[in-house]
């Protein structure tokens, strides 16, 4: 039931993103007939400034919903989770969202240790959204944090899909009360077995390895996310 609760709430939102936004997208890297299909097990969603990014998931197959939406595992950061809003959204569209707080302390081991060999692990690694300055809440330069790598660094198999926004402020920055319509996102996608993108980016020990995936990552959206677009830009 749960299942198909958020089935029909992720296909909702997907209609809802069709509908009234458009995009401009492309595929870089290996080139796959189907990205989508099997052999996921972890989404990286870089450059984070909105909580109306899911309407990035217009861009999905509703199949890969159907076959995903048992499987996802999300960390939600406590703030969000409590609002009685947008926290129950999120909670309906992703039934095993776990709440962490902004420290590494137990809630983050409890995510860690409810993530099993067939879940589905959606991240936003830098952890925390982009204001309107281009810095976070607290006025700190964005960067990632190094818990992706955590979970990287005990999986071999499958593969993992970056998601590189081009930034969603143009449609609701934080502190926005209403999202603008008829907007344009941008966004890239890239798909690499998740062997291979360990051997790329090296470390022979666990705190080795942290530092190269954060960098790595970093680099990754200096290089691969679009054009920003929070210049509040209508929709060509």
């Amino acid at each position: 039931m749960r299942k198909m609760i958020s089935f029909l709430f992720l296909s909702l939102v997907h209609f809802v993103s069709r509908v009234f936004f458009s995009f401009e997208s492309r595929w870089i890297g290996k080139q796959y007939e189907n990205p989508w299909g099997p052999g996921v097990k972890m989404i990286a969603f870089l450059h984070h400034t909105s909580l109306f990014e899911p309407l990035i998931l217009g861009k999905l197959p509703l199949k890969f919903f159907y076959w995903g939406c048992s499987r996802v595992i999300i960390p939600g950061a406590d703030k969000t989770l409590q609002r009685p809003l947008v926290g129950g959204i999120y909670k309906l569209l992703f039934p095993k969202i776990v709440s962490i707080t902004r420290q590494r302390d137990h809630t983050w081991d409890y995510f860690l240790k409810s993530a099993s060999s067939d879940s589905l692990i959606v991240i936003a690694p830098e952890g925390r959204m982009m204001r309107k300055n281009g810095l976070d809440s607290k006025g700190k330069p964005m960067s990632v944090r190094a818990g992706i790598a955590d979970i990287l660094w005990h999986i071999d198999s499958g593969d993992i899909i970056f998601i590189y926004s081009g930034g969603m402020h143009h449609i609701q920055a934080p502190g926005d009360k209403f999202p603008r319509l008829f907007q344009k996102i941008k966004v890239n996608f890239e798909r690499i077995p998740i062997s291979e993108y360990k051997a790329s980016v090296g470390g022979d020990t666990q705190r080795k390895f942290k530092v190269s995936v954060v960098e790595d990552m970093e680099e990754r959206i200096r290089n691969h996310c679009p054009a920003d677009t929070s210049n509040y830009g209508s929709a060509a």
